[in-house]
């Protein structure tokens, strides 16, 4: 009998591993990768980048990280170079088509227009008359090829590939500058000294107060200093980490172990878990006021009036939490101007510079930097050539994905990598498992009612604890309680742990799923 023959598009960290996982079961995949090497983010980055996630968090559970690398947040390269030794490893390289872009994909088979009560109408991954198209376009030898497959697996990432740029009234956009405006994407897509080049001895504004944002004035403040200052324009503060052990007590201490889940109200938990969770909840709340505690202590937040709103932990929920290595040097470029930070709402273009809209205050700049995020579910949809299935993906407060990974309504096809988490590699190995055990026919999904049900619960969490941010579909606080579920699926085993004090209070990572 021939293999069914797995698409997978994107051979980043998700793509890797479900490649990997779909060749254990006896798959045989097909990587779509449009650019010429694996990676997907790590592939193209700014030359300070480090690793969110400490060392430990961020590892596949079979394949260590070398003891060469002795950061415990490592750099760009380490990172892309742990990811090439994964995949020569695991042998994933020869099923990898470089400089192959995916320009969209087709289903040929019956399509839930009239609404099905089972996954792909069967509860089977594949049906015998269901096939995907995959047109894909390679820009090495600029041709089109057709492909066609029994399954498709998504691993395109939310950050990556479509630049979300913020609109602006007519006449008051960056068609009016006279300087470049970029987004983030086209400076790391730079090597790091042409982008080094770019911005030596201008005047740099970078809006947006993310990593990216961060890691671009840093690197403008030590080429630039004082003499060619660089403006940060952010719209709000979120918590940033000056180190992973809050007055000495190690962060996975306090938001990654089964109790830390216990303080949380969770889609799907009993009456028990509930009441446990109310009760808890002043401790909760102690928990993050702890940690903000020792970042105020450690940082001069207040100082420079960018103390956030919203709490510690509600900003873990949403995955916005940043980790700022040597926070000494950032507030010391702004103490020394070299960095210089702006607050506003609304901003808008002039012919130098840009208007910051509240006050009217003029800031003269050579180049503009949106370090403002990408178009996740934009991209998503626009892979469908279906308008049925792109109506799915966007009529929903968020991409409504059973276990983040299957939608009900679309056949033979997985997402993996959508939706954030404190740990992206292990969360998508597990995903990747899921998928896996899925194809290979180990547990079948439930109903279309009760996925779609299971899917508004999470909803509603993600639209209580994360806000406006639900749309992220993070699951950071409840990482715990998410792989559990897929555990039980596959008939494994969640409790990981020896003991029932360990698997309560000891942190839980990669190796405890392995």
């Amino acid at each position: 009998m021939d293999k069914k023959q797995i698409a997978i598009v994107g051979a980043g960290i998700s793509g890797l591993l479900a490649c990997k996982y779909c060749l254990s079961k006896g798959f045989n995949p097909i990587v779509f990768e449009s650019e010429s090497d694996i990676g997907g983010v790590w592939a193209k980055t700014i030359k300070t980048t480090r690793l969110q996630s400490a060392k430990p968090l961020y590892q596949f559970s079979d394949f260590p990280w070398p003891s060469s690398v002795s950061d415990v947040f490592p750099t760009q390269q380490q990172t892309l170079d742990y990811l090439r030794s994964y995949a020569t490893h695991f042998d994933l390289i020869p099923h990898i088509k470089f400089h192959s872009r995916v320009n969209g994909i087709s289903f040929n088979g019956p399509i839930a227009s009239d609404p099905w009560s089972l996954w792909n109408g069967i509860r089977e991954p594949f049906l015998p008359e269901g096939k995907w198209n995959v047109t894909i376009h390679d820009t090495g030898n600029d041709s089109i090829q057709v492909y066609t497959v029994d399954f498709v697996i998504l691993c395109l990432g939310r950050f990556k590939d479509v630049p979300n740029i913020p609109e602006f009234a007519a006449g008051k956009g960056p068609k009016v500058f006279q300087g470049h405006a970029i987004h983030s994407m086209d400076y790391a897509a730079m090597d790091h000294d042409k982008a080094a080049d770019f911005v030596r001895g201008k005047r740099v504004v970078v809006v947006g107060f993310g990593k990216t944002g961060l890691d671009i004035a840093r690197e403008c403040s030590s080429i630039n200093g004082p003499e060619h200052p660089c403006t940060l324009v952010y719209r709000r503060d979120h918590w940033k980490l000056p180190d992973w052990s809050p007055w000495g007590i190690p962060l996975t201490h306090l938001y990654l172990n089964r109790f830390s889940e216990l303080l949380v109200h969770k889609p799907g938990e009993g009456f028990l878990l509930s009441l446990v969770a109310t009760l808890l909840s002043p401790l909760r709340w102690g928990v993050s006021k702890l940690v903000e505690s020792h970042i105020k202590k450690k940082l001069p937040l207040a100082k420079y009036n960018m103390v956030p709103q919203e709490s510690f932990s509600k900003e873990a929920r949403s995955s916005l939490i940043i980790y700022l290595p040597d926070s000494d040097d950032f507030f010391n470029a702004i103490e020394k101007g070299s960095i210089k930070l702006k607050k506003t709402p609304r901003f808008s273009f002039y012919d130098n510079g840009i208007v910051i809209e509240k006050d009217n205050t003029h800031i003269e700049a050579d180049i503009v930097i949106f370090a403002t995020g990408f178009k996740g579910v934009e991209k998503l949809k626009d892979i469908f050539e279906s308008p049925t299935f792109r109506h799915f993906i966007v009529d929903s407060p968020r991409v409504p994905l059973y276990r983040e990974c299957i939608h009900p309504r679309i056949p033979q096809l997985a997402v993996i990598g959508f939706s954030d988490s404190l740990s992206n590699i292990y969360t998508s190995e597990m995903r990747s498992k899921w998928v896996a055990a899925l194809l290979e026919g180990a547990f079948k999904p439930p109903s279309v009612d009760e996925m779609q049900k299971d899917i508004e619960g999470w909803d509603e969490y993600m639209k209580e604890s994360a806000g406006e941010y639900h749309y992220r579909s993070s699951i950071a606080a409840l990482e715990i309680w998410y792989n559990d579920q897929l555990c039980k699926d596959m008939g494994m085993n969640p409790l990981r742990k020896n003991g029932l004090l360990a698997n309560l209070f000891e942190p839980h990572g990669p190796i405890d799923y392995a």
